[in-house]
């Protein structure tokens, strides 16, 4: 059961290092493979960073949320009643 919580959180958190990659990459004006057979560079390199800001935020967020709930449950996050 540990082993597929594991999976849960290390797919996400691979999924924001790639986005990260991926950023850094359109800075650099370098295309990947999925983004090389667009012609112009420009347009690969904002197509790029776009995709990798999109899959950086989600891989992050979610291993955040997790970290985020996991706290709120045992108590370590102060209620806030509004």
């Amino acid at each position: 059961m540990r082993i597929i919580a594991l999976l849960i959180l290390i797919i996400p958190g691979l999924l924001g290092v790639y986005g990260i990659k991926l950023l850094r990459d359109s800075f650099f004006l370098k295309t990947s493979v999925p983004f090389s057979w667009i012609e112009s560079v420009a347009a690969a390199s904002m197509l790029q960073g776009t995709f990798g800001l999109l899959i950086a935020m989600g891989g992050i967020g979610f291993v955040a949320g997790y970290i985020f709930n996991r706290d709120k449950k045992t108590g370590k996050v102060p209620r806030i009643d509004s």
